[in-house]
Order: C-alpha cells, then structure tokens, then sequence
C-alpha cells in the first residue's frame, strides 16, 4: 500500500456483537459494535472498545446504541457512523485525503433485499466505492480453509450474536440454508432472565454476558473442564438490597437448553433439505462451527451426541468470517458468489 495509492481495500464482518476489520491481510479493527452518540446533535462520541464502556452507564445527553439487532442493521443513522468510525481507525496515519475503499463485507444467508441494500447504502456513505457483499456461512467456510468451489458438500454453523446460519456449500454455492434469528443475545437474554427469576437479582446485559463467558455451558456435566463458580453482585429486585450469588455452570446449562435446543432443530432441518449426495459428504467431513457461539462449553459434543455427526470447532471461531471476507477480497474477480 503505497503512499500515492487512491484505493484502499478492507474486508469487514459487520457482526451484531462486534464488528471486525482485515486490510493487507491483517486483523486491524476487531471492536465491540456500539456507538455512542450525543442526543441533542446526533454527532459520534465513541465507538466500539470506549463505547461499550458507556453501555448502560450514560446519562440523559450520551445515547449508546448497537446498530445491529439479529444480524442486521436496525439503526441505519448509527450504523453508517459506526462504520465512518471504525473505518477511521484502519488509515490513522495522516492524509491529505481519505482513499476511496474496495469493501468486502459479509452479511447474513437470510437477508432480505432491504436488509442488503441497508448494508450496502451504509457502506457507500462511509466512502465505499466497489462495495461487495458475501454470505457469512460462505465467508466462514473459506475462512476455516474448505475449498468451497471444490464438488463436494460442506455444512457450517456460524453462530453469532445475532443470528445463526447453517449452510451447505457446493461448487461455490450456497445449497440449502437455515439463518435463524437466535444465537449469543438470546443466550445473554435467557441468563439475564433465569438470575431475575431464581435468585431475585436484577442483572445487566454486560454482566449477563459476563456470566455466559465465565460458566456458560451447553451440558450439564463437563467433567475436568468445568468452570469454577462465578460470583455475581447486584440489587435484590423486590428489596434493592445488595446481594452477592454464586452461579454454577449447570444451572446456567439449564436455563440456555431452550435456546441451544432451537439451534439443534434448524441444523436438523438444514440436513433435512439437503440432497443425498452432499449429506453423504457431511457425514464423511463433519459439520464445523465458527462465530462466537461455537466458544459455548459442550456444544460440540452435545451437538455430536444429538446429530450422530461430527462437530468441528474452526481454529479461530470469532474470526472465520473476516478472514474468509479478506480472502475473497483478493479474489473478487475469480469469485462468482460475490454480490455487487
């Protein structure tokens, strides 16, 4: 990249939870996906890190909003300022101009026209000038190093913050797909839910999602992997009393069966509508798992024990997206899959 270059290319995972950025094969930005913005002139405070620590905290001037709700984007204001500041962060250097940018970002399997327009508007205004769109299972895939274009079937489980998308790809393609609205928010709203009912304590998104990372499970016995209890602080919801709760990860296994139950049923109904040939070569593969959900304690193996097939976990689940988008990015023109 030299200095008189006038196109710079990115290649950015436009996640619900976070949001990551790769430029000349390197991971530049990988940031929470929350902007705070002041509520009476609407201009950008913080975003990603030093806006997530305003999350819950603001006062009545400071709103923190994340732009993306299961997937897509729900805040389209916030969003193309999310993506202004994030895309800040990649050419920090001083500049006489901003360069014009060749994007590659990746977006849900079960997005509607609108949901891909709002992407690709959001991207335009943020200085994008050859903007492509990829599928994130499909960006996934060849972020975990499958030879998608390769004849022969391959199942991924992306399980993000927003949404799961379960695809098989053949020959470069996208065969049959599942994108369900329930993946790690749901998982957060549950735990948040359960402490409220069980043990009368109110607790926020952040430390229910604390909760999630630090005894979050997907079975009820892990054997030598169990986590150590967490200590949870906060206000008694009938007494507003301090209160201090020990939280073990099988009762958090118990309260997030529903949720992990819904995800089992859509693999089951992927597979369902896949033809026999590539469910031969699924069973023969295995199915693997990237995004931030594939970190659960268990999943694997309880996803294994349920589906009779092999679950793999990618090398670097919450990254598998970004890097398959940075890889297309240098293939744009070899790769058909690529939605201008």
């Amino acid at each position: 990249m030299g200095f008189f270059s006038f196109i710079q290319e990115i290649a950015m995972d436009l996640g619900t939870a976070n949001t990551i950025i790769i430029s000349d094969d390197k991971i530049v930005v990988d940031e929470p996906s929350v902007v705070a913005l002041d509520r009476r002139t609407d201009k950008m405070i913080a975003v990603g890190a030093k806006a997530k620590m305003m999350y819950e905290k603001t006062h009545d001037n400071i709103r923190t909003i994340r732009p993306l709700r299961d997937g897509v984007i729900a805040d389209f204001t916030a969003c193309e300022l999310m993506m202004r500041g994030l895309i800040k962060m990649v050419h920090s250097g001083s500049r006489l101009w901003s360069p014009s940018l060749r994007m590659v970002i990746g977006v849900p399997s079960g997005s509607t026209e609108v949901e891909l327009r709002a992407v690709r508007d959001s991207a335009e205004h943020a200085d994008g000038r050859d903007v492509y769109l990829i599928f994130e299972p499909m960006a996934a895939a060849i972020g975990i190093g499958i030879d998608v274009e390769a004849p022969e079937g391959n199942m991924i489980v992306d399980i993000g913050g927003g949404s799961t998308e379960i695809a098989v790809i053949s020959l470069g393609g996208i065969v049959s797909n599942n994108s369900i609205r329930t993946a790690g928010d749901d998982l957060t709203a549950d735990i948040q839910e359960y402490m409220s009912r069980q043990h009368n304590v109110k607790v926020s998104e952040r430390m229910a999602e604390r909760i999630k990372i630090h005894v979050g499970s997907a079975l009820t016995d892990l054997g030598a992997e169990a986590p150590e209890d967490f200590v949870v602080h906060g206000p008694n919801r009938i007494t507003a009393l301090p209160m201090e709760v020990p939280v073990c990860y099988q009762e958090v296994a118990h309260c997030l069966d529903k949720t992990i139950a819904k995800i089992e049923n859509a693999v089951l109904s992927a597979l369902e509508n896949t033809p026999p040939e590539l469910y031969a070569d699924i069973v023969k593969n295995g199915i693997y798992l990237s995004g931030g959900g594939a970190l659960l304690r268990g999943l694997d193996k309880r996803l294994t024990d349920k589906i009779n097939i092999p679950f793999h976990i990618a090398e670097d689940p919450l990254h598998s997206v970004a890097k398959g988008a940075g890889i297309a990015l240098k293939n744009v023109d070899n790769f058909s899959f690529l939605m201008r």
